[in-house]
């Protein structure tokens, strides 16, 4: 009896398989369209986060906010939490870049009140442009995920305030520069809570103040003149 089984079809050569198969590309306008709505949505949460606080804020509200529907919002995001590790993300990566621009002039020989104005105005600038970053960063009922980011960035930061002050007080023990750095650095975020309250004039008026806290509080440790290292380094480089 002939064998009237059929032959298994044998695929060409190089013929691509369904593992090896290249996965489409998604068209670059729906990309930025997507990029876009993710935006949109991200800072109509920044502003329900900064109104309602964290945990009162619902992925409603945020869709409400963008003008767009709960369904639209899920089609990015499945939940809160996600939304607010991507917008604590963005605004960590806004911190550093603002955090590095506040401490680079600090390698200039300036007068003590002018190195404070240089270092803190893009640092309340920052905070005044994201509200949601204190409510995200500061409240007790976020995201550790994004708690344990900010911790990290603290950490460099205040690393970096202490190189700084090592210049200009060459003189003092690590122990010494850690402890003024750390007191500086919990006035300026206990001032910060309290200027973020204010508008306005009077929100210029308590950053006076904080500047002025801390101008107080530096200015017996810190050498000015003839006696500041970086002028003395200038002076001898100059000759």
């Amino acid at each position: 009896m002939p064998d009237t089984t059929k032959p298994e079809a044998v695929a060409p050569e190089n013929a691509p398989t369904q593992e090896s198969a290249p996965a489409t590309a998604k068209p670059r306008r729906r990309q930025a369209r997507g990029e876009r709505r993710i935006a949109q949505l991200l800072d109509a949460a920044a502003t329900v986060f900064t109104t309602s606080g964290y945990t009162a804020a619902t992925t409603n509200a945020i869709a409400r906010e963008a003008g767009v529907s709960p369904g639209t919002l899920y089609q990015f995001f499945p939940n809160k939490e996600a939304i607010a590790i991507e917008l604590g993300g963005r605004l960590l990566e806004r911190w550093r870049e603002s955090h590095g621009t506040a401490l680079i002039a600090a390698g200039q020989p300036l007068p003590l009140d002018t190195l404070l104005d240089e270092v803190l105005d893009p640092l309340f600038a920052f905070n005044y442009d994201n509200p949601a970053f204190a409510v995200l960063i500061h409240g007790h009922d976020a995201p550790g995920q994004i708690a344990q980011e900010f911790n990290a960035i603290h950490l460099s930061l205040l690393a970096r305030i202490e190189e700084v002050f090592a210049v200009y007080l060459p003189d003092l023990s690590p122990a010494e520069l850690s402890r003024i750095a750390n007191t500086a650095l919990t006035i300026f975020k206990a001032g910060l809570d309290l200027v973020l309250t204010h508008e306005g004039e009077e929100r210029q008026a308590y950053t006076l103040e904080i500047k002025t806290v801390l101008y107080r509080y530096l200015d017996p440790l810190f050498p000015e003149g003839e006696d500041c290292p970086l002028t003395r380094s200038a002076t001898e480089g100059a000759s």
